[in-house]
């Protein structure tokens, strides 16, 4: 339909709604989908008129069209529901149920699952994250909210949502103004001509030989118009026809995109599936209009989605979409209004580092922000701390292994060894950084904190410059992108410099490169010298774009840190600057910044900031714009002494701006709050062995609707040279430390002498004591939940401690780099075990978790309680004492069935839901300490403080075997030691943990595999347990250091000192009691301890791990002797 006929529908729209046919006037906005009516939208839904909500609904969009589309109908569904089950109406609950909700099933089971439990409660307000549902009316407009923010951030509502600014009555005033052109028209026209119909034009009879009348001044047809039109927009201007609805693909660039603008933004998956087709995603894009600054219309990519806090609902899967979205802006809107002003730009000068020669690249590190790394024209790549304003580390070129070079390049620098820095980056963990060398070379150097900067990797990557490299993330695994000016580029193994992809296709040299993904589709913009860009998927199908940059200039392209919208900036031969925002939906600029010199020096260089500003450093001053407004916002010169067009580059928090001088220096600027950052960090003392923090160990989720934090924010740096975009975290699980350049001879590294892996200090881990403002008291129990986001702790007062970590995209899992909090439901209440007469302090505490995080069973000397562990609740309570609950165990296969072990050395086999014992197990002399089920052997093995292990059929309960722990000769076993027990992954090997010993058993037979016995320095042992993929085993002692042994032979690898975690305190003993593993992080556990704490330990993201392992031909390899027993090996 063309725009002509679209402003037609809504000329007829306005005309049937001020002659009331609302009826008519919803039909055809439904039918032509080219106006959501809001308001009439908000009546039915406040009404409750469910089919009729989405009968309007289905002109617009459909359920699976995409996130935010299926967010829609499932929260009016949900409603829909609950009110069904609100009413107590059954039948109709499970209609909707089957009917309406069952479809969400597909991209979410376990959210259906628990929506399909709430027909099971007598009041589904019992549920935790619907306990505050009020009644219906405040429930719709709760619900009414969150469904207009989603609306407004559906890609397929844009420019639907406002009406365009008529007059009252335009249709009427059209047929006015043709009839008296008709009536001027006629040869002989009447004064006042009676006009009787419209479907023919008008003709006079009569020939009179007046002129028609002005329709100002005596319109044929009164225009007419009654309250309750259409708003008028008059703030918008006239409203302009607007270009076809996008496809859900990227039309112009990208073929399978995100409807999110960015996988960051976005919060927990309902179970959208990634695109496909991968090898279709890019496609010649369409022409844009040349020389069109007044593009200005708002796309797909261009919504700034934030997350926000969850209303009520069922659970974060429920709500997995970002609901507090900004406004979208339309066609023609105005842009004035910002949640930023100019003064939150850094401008204030701070400092002025003197670098010795002139600065090409400048990049802050991601993680501690006031670190900063700069190269010069002579090859030397720096580290400065603005805290104590000190260089801290420095890299001076050379070729690390000359003998290793092409002839070409040996030839080259023999004649001249001269050689510049083109780009330095930053990994997105800032474990590593990367320097391009204007001769073929690229250097990776891993960071250790302080001045402690280690050869990591050398690459001849190119014949010639090395213009630009980029950190990506391609296959979950960290690479480094680098070109040239051998028209080429290339994706290398960040880890081992292996390469893994070479891009051909350029015609002139590539002058920048930018990485970014969309959804689990990875891509990689690059630009030449001769003006074209290319965009390249990680196969060998050559370039999905061929495209002219603005001016055919060398241009660098960056998206926001939010990676929703995509900037480039270039200058040409002729010196004309070019500042754009991209369409990425069509291929196209979208708006043209002004404000640039006509005649550039040099490459105009930019930078973006808080999804917000851009920066360009330009006619010897710094130029800032509002991404929405193509006028400059401001300019400085930072006193003065700034070059033609200075590098420039922001932190990450955008509070501080790095800007290159002429003087051979770097100035630091700063807003207010960046001044206040330096301040707090002036008089600090820099800890040369810290390790920023960060995740190197996971790989973001990419291609879900959320959860991950998982991409740095794709901002460019400032140089002289190309400029690029940092994409993803690195999944390196190397050890840094220990990395040698690809060139190294790998004999001398299998012939190094392994050695045990010393923590003594705090800066040689990451650990976090949990906040707690609770009595403390001793952990007597610690469990990670099943999501890896939270941590339930038991102390031994009965009171259970739950710390839950944010569900956002920077955190996906429990981490030593983000404090929890401390959780407690809105009524206040604790989750407090009954306590009998027996003295809580002898008392042996216990739990255990469901498999779904949503109940605890817990005892700690009285009744065992079964725990809500959304409301903290108490479900109910059972089994009175005596005997005395010490172990608890769900059976795998059924959360009903429950093994109770006993202190009067019984188990108990109890099924909650009818309240009855099915069998009592008989076989350990002493009170049980342990419980675990196999689902592959459909065995239960228990283990007691009398030292023995007992094998349990599932099937008739009847004891298979059993056998008692081999206490080593001179140890001394409490007559009371608890022995606890954890099944492998594997499901048929069995740890056991005792005082004295760790042992490995085969569980049907248990026969003992091997065995280990800690130095007696050590003290006894408090808790082990296996890491989440079983290849290590976590052991705390009572002399407060903890143990890292590899599983699969049990030798120790590492030794965490109490210091390491521990403030000194020779006063007070502490030490841990129970030690749990992530179950999703195989490097991370947790401690209780004996004062009340609860620490998280983790490896510095530089090592990845806990250790290494012994050699083989050290002696330290795994025994094949069943029965073999080893001690603790020396340190050596």
């Amino acid at each position: 339909m063309s725009s002509l006929s679209r402003e037609l529908v809504f000329l007829i729209l306005q005309f049937l709604d001020e002659e009331k046919f609302k009826e008519t006037v919803h039909k055809l906005e439904q039918e032509s989908g080219f106006f959501f009516n809001m308001r009439y939208f908000e009546d039915m839904v406040t009404s409750g008129e469910w089919d009729e909500v989405e009968k309007y609904l289905s002109g617009f969009t459909k359920v699976d069209d995409n996130r935010y589309s299926m967010k829609i109908f499932f929260e009016i569904r949900k409603q829909k529901y609950l009110e069904a089950l609100d009413k107590r109406d059954r039948a109709k609950a499970v209609e909707i149920l089957v009917k309406d909700l069952k479809v969400f099933a597909a991209f979410n089971e376990d959210l259906f699952k628990e929506i399909t439990h709430l027909l099971t409660l007598d009041n589904f307000r019992e549920n935790e994250q619907l306990s505050k549902y009020g009644d219906t009316k405040s429930a719709r407009s709760i619900m009414l909210a969150e469904l207009k923010k989603l609306i407004e951030a559906n890609p397929l509502f844009r420019d639907k949502l406002q009406f365009p600014s008529l007059k009252n009555s335009r249709l009427r005033t059209l047929i006015n103004q043709s009839l008296n052109w008709q009536h001027q028209l006629c040869k002989n026209p009447r004064p006042n001509p009676d006009i009787k119909t419209l479907f023919v034009d008008h003709s006079c009879g009569q020939p009179n030989g007046a002129r028609a009348p002005s329709p100002v001044t005596n319109p044929l047809m009164g225009a007419v118009p009654k309250a309750g039109g259409f708003p008028p927009l008059s703030a918008h201007g006239p409203f302009q026809p607007t270009p076809a609805p996008l496809p859900t693909s990227l039309a112009g660039w990208m073929a399978n995109p995100s409807p999110v603008p960015h996988p960051s933004a976005s919060a927990g998956p309902i179970g959208l599936t990634a695109p496909n087709n991968a090898a279709a995603i890019l496609k010649r894009p369409r022409t844009p209009p040349a020389n069109n600054p007044a593009m200005d219309y708002q796309t797909a990519d261009s919504e700034h989605v934030l997350k926000r806090a969850k209303p009520f609902g069922l659970s974060d899967e429920v709500n997995n979409l970002p609901v507090n979205i900004l406004p979208v802006a339309y066609a023609s809107q105005s842009h004035g209004q910002s949640s930023y002003s100019s003064d939150d730009l850094p401008k204030n000068i701070v400092m002025n580092l003197s670098q010795g020669s002139a600065v090409k690249s400048v990049d802050f590190h991601p993680m501690q922000q006031i670190l900063l790394l700069v190269g010069t024209n002579i090859g030397d790549a720096m580290v400065w701390d603005l805290g104590s304003r000190q260089r801290i580390a420095q890299k001076s070129f050379k070729v690390w292994e000359l003998s290793s070079c092409s002839m070409p390049l040996q030839a080259s620098l023999a004649n001249d060894y001269t050689v510049s820095v083109n780009r330095v980056m930053w990994s997105p963990d800032g474990t590593l950084f990367g320097v391009a060398y204007s001769k073929h070379i690229v250097h990776l150097y891993s960071y250790h904190g302080g001045d402690d900067l280690r050869n990591h990797l050398e690459i001849e990557a190119h014949v010639g410059n090395v213009n630009d490299l980029a950190f990506s993330y391609p296959n979950k695994q960290l690479s480094i992108i680098t070109c040239g000016e051998d028209r080429l580029i290339k994706v290398w193994d960040a880890a081992t410099g292996n390469k893994q992809f070479t891009f051909e296709g350029h015609e002139a040299p590539v002058y920048s490169i930018c990485p970014h993904h969309k959804e689990t589709i990875q891509f990689i913009f690059s630009t030449a010298t001769d003006g074209k860009i290319k965009a390249w998927l990680y196969d060998n199908m050559g370039s999905r774009v061929d495209y002219n940059a603005p001016g055919h200039s060398s241009t660098t392209m960056a998206y926001s840190s939010d990676g929703a919208r995509l900037f480039s900036c270039g200058t040409n031969k002729e010196g004309e600057s070019h500042l754009v925002e991209w369409n990425e939906s069509e291929g196209a600029v979208k708006r043209t910044y002004h404000g640039l010199g006509k005649r550039s020096v040099g490459v105009v260089q930019f930078d973006t900031t808080k999804n917000r500003f851009l920066a360009a450093g330009d006619e010897f001053a710094i130029k800032f714009w509002d991404m929405d407004n193509l006028n400059p916002l401001t300019s400085i010169d930072a006193d003065g002494g700034l070059p033609a067009s200075p590098c420039i580059r922001f932190n990450k928090e955008g509070i501080l701006l790095a800007v290159s001088t002429d003087d051979n220096g770097v100035k630091i600027l700063a807003n207010a709050e960046g001044i206040r950052l330096l301040r707090t960090m002036e008089n600090r003392i820099f800890d040369p062995s810290r390790v920023p923090p960060g995740s190197v160990l996971k790989a973001p989720a990419i291609g879900t609707f959320g959860s991950t934090n998982a991409t740095v924010g794709t901002s460019i740096g400032d140089r002289s040279a190309p400029v690029t975009a940092m994409v993803g975290m690195s999944t390196d699980n190397r050890n840094v430390v220990d990395i040698k350049p690809r060139i190294a001879d790998e004999s001398v590294e299998k012939s190094r002498i392994w050695k045990l892996t010393e923590i003594n200090e705090s800066s040689q881990c990451r650990s976090l004591r949990l906040p707690d403002n609770l009595t403390p008291m001793r952990v007597s129990r610690l469990i990670y939940t099943n999501s890896g986001l939270a941590i339930l702790a038991l102390a031994c007062n009965a009171v259970h401690k739950l710390w839950k970590w944010p569900r956002n995209d920077r955190t996906v899992k429990a981490t030593a780099s983000i404090m929890p909090q401390l959780w407690q439901p809105a009524s206040g209440i604790l989750m407090t075990n009954d306590i009998s007469d027996l003295n809580p302090e002898d008392a042996v505490p216990c739990f255990a978790l469901s498999k779904n995080d949503s109940y605890v069973m817990s005892a700690s000397g009285g009744k065992i309680s079964l725990f809500n562990m959304m409301t903290f609740k108490t479900m109910t309570t059972f089994m009175p004492p005596p005997p005395i609950a010490t172990s608890l165990a769900f059976h795998p296969q059924d959360n009903n069935i429950i093994a109770i072990g006993m202190d009067d050395s019984s188990i108990q086999i109890y099924n909650v839901r009818v309240d009855e014992v099915k069998t009592k197990l008989k076989g350990h002399q002493k009170r049980i300490t342990g419980l675990a089920f196999s689902h592959t052997l459909n065995v239960l093995v228990s283990s007691g403080a009398d030292a023995q292990l007992c094998v349990w059929s599932t099937d008739g309960w009847e004891k298979q075997t059993s056998k008692f722990l081999q206490i080593p000769t001179g140890r001394v076993a409490s007559p009371i030691a608890d022995t606890r027990v954890q099944f492998h992954l594997d499901q048929i090997h069995l740890l056991a943990v005792h005082e004295t010993q760790i042992a490995i058993y085969e569980a049907s037979k248990l026969e003992c595999l091997k065995q280990w016995f800690p130095r007696e320095a050590s003290g006894p042992i408090t808790c082990a347990t296996y890491s989440c993929d079983s290849k290590s085993i976590y052991v705390s002692f009572e002399d407060g250091s903890i143990g890292v042994l590899t599983a699969s032979h049990l030798r120790l690898r590492c030794r965490i000192n109490p210091a390491a975690y521990l403030p000194p305190n020779p006063s007070l003993r502490v030490y841990p009691l129970v030690i749990a593993a992530h179950p999703l992080d195989p490097d991370q556990f947790a401690l209780g301890l004996t004062d009340g704490g609860v620490h998280i330990l983790e490896p510095l993201e530089t090592e990845g791990k806990w250790g290494t392992s012994p050699p083989v031909e050290n002696g330290a390899g795994p025994s094949t002797t069943s029965g073999a027993t080893g001690s603790e090996q020396p340190q050596r």
